[in-house]
């Protein structure tokens, strides 16, 4: 995953925004440019009419990209201060211009909105090949407590057609199997079925029910000291 896919996932551009910003368009897409490091580097952001997000930084002297900004796992030193330099740049763009819409569905965002407020964890999109399948994790632990996937209708259910968003969360094991059967809930998608277990993000089940499930699966995530307090 690039670090311009990292930091807007699935925001939303708002156009008007962009250009309001310093965004100029040419031809089918917006284009910021930005000196920062004392001038010695030109980030360059284009969003094209789609959303879709690419950039980069050039040496100014040089005109040419600055290659160790790709560079994974980078060491403490002027090469990752660079690249914290554009990320800010980046998180600038997002917070001015895109609109925090994560998820296709409206009870998905609804959600993830909600779960931000709460626990301040927000979704990682962490697969470029599953591109709309995000996961929640503790940010002090970096345990899993959610994972909104866009599946085949039939995954779930045979000769069900489309597609459709579900969150996968965990839950104590002998409570799962009096949910199965119920409306909107599921043996867990790709996950263990004895712990975890599917629930559909389609408005069969209400925002306040599938948010008292959530938090109980974010009980799991925590130092075993301060579950016990919960």
């Amino acid at each position: 995953m690039t670090i311009e896919q990292n930091i807007f996932g699935q925001a939303k551009a708002d156009f008007n925004k962009l250009e309001n910003f310093g965004f100029v368009k040419e031809n089918n897409c917006f284009i910021f440019e930005k000196k920062f490091a004392n001038k010695d580097f030109k980030a360059v952001v284009k969003v094209d009419l789609s959303g879709k997000v690419i950039g980069d930084v050039y040496d100014v002297n040089t005109n040419e990209s600055y290659f160790p900004l790709r560079v994974e796992n980078m060491a403490p030193g002027y090469s990752e201060k660079i690249r914290q330099e554009y990320e800010k740049i980046l998180q600038h763009i997002k917070k001015s211009c895109f609109s925090p819409s994560f998820f296709e569905g409206a009870q998905a965002n609804r959600l993830a909105k909600a779960n931000i407020e709460k626990y301040g964890d927000e979704p990682d999109f962490p697969w470029e090949k599953y591109e709309n399948y995000a996961i929640f994790r503790n940010k002090d632990t970096k345990k899993w407590y959610a994972l909104i996937m866009d599946i085949a209708k039939d995954k779930l259910e045979d000769k069900a057609k489309g597609n459709i968003e579900v969150v996968n969360i965990k839950l104590d094991d002998e409570k799962i199997p009096d949910l199965l059967g119920k409306k909107g809930f599921y043996p867990a998608y790709h996950m263990n079925k004895k712990y975890w277990i599917t629930l559909a993000l389609d408005g069969s089940l209400e925002d306040k029910l599938i948010l008292k499930l959530l938090d109980e699966s974010y009980r799991y995530t925590l130092p075993k000291r301060k579950a016990q307090k919960k």
